[in-house]
């Protein structure tokens, strides 16, 4: 079955919120773990991951925090699922190096790919701006599953 981390869910969670919140600059970790009952010592981890991966940007000092680094529009639930995960692979044989004992009598190596590949393209397609929680903003912003994912 496929299922993010925890700490994905986590990252996701926190990007939505400062992307909601981007007009009060930027928020503490501590805020955005409180709002949501997040481990603040965990939160924080997650953060300066996506500090790193380009995604948010960090100001010290007392009036510091975190804030998007680019707007929610142009930022991928891929992106960010990848920033704390690594590569996204449904199975072992979808790897960087692609091989497994099997490899020579595998019937379903591509229909597997052609799966990974749609995941993949449907998390690129999400952006944090789509993931709101009223459900007739998401149907008429955010691209419907059905509509990206094709396996053909």
């Amino acid at each position: 079955m496929l299922k993010l981390t925890k700490k994905a869910d986590y990252a996701l969670m926190a990007m939505k919120h400062l992307a909601e919140r981007s007009s009060e600059g930027s928020l503490s970790a501590k805020d955005v773990a409180d709002a949501y009952g997040i481990p603040p010592e965990a939160l924080a981890k997650i953060l300066q991951k996506l500090v790193k991966a380009g995604l948010l940007h960090s100001q010290h000092g007392t009036n510091g925090g975190y804030m998007l680094a680019r707007p929610a529009h142009t930022i991928s639930a891929f992106e960010v699922i990848q920033a704390i995960d690594g590569p996204l692979f449904i199975t072992s044989c979808i790897t960087v190096r692609g091989e497994c004992g099997q490899s020579d009598r595998c019937n379903i190596r591509e229909p597997l790919r052609k799966v990974n590949d749609s995941i993949e393209a449907v998390l690129k397609r999400i952006k944090i701006s789509h993931m709101r929680e009223e459900p007739d903003q998401v149907e008429t912003r955010a691209p419907k599953a059905a509509d990206l994912v094709t396996i053909g």
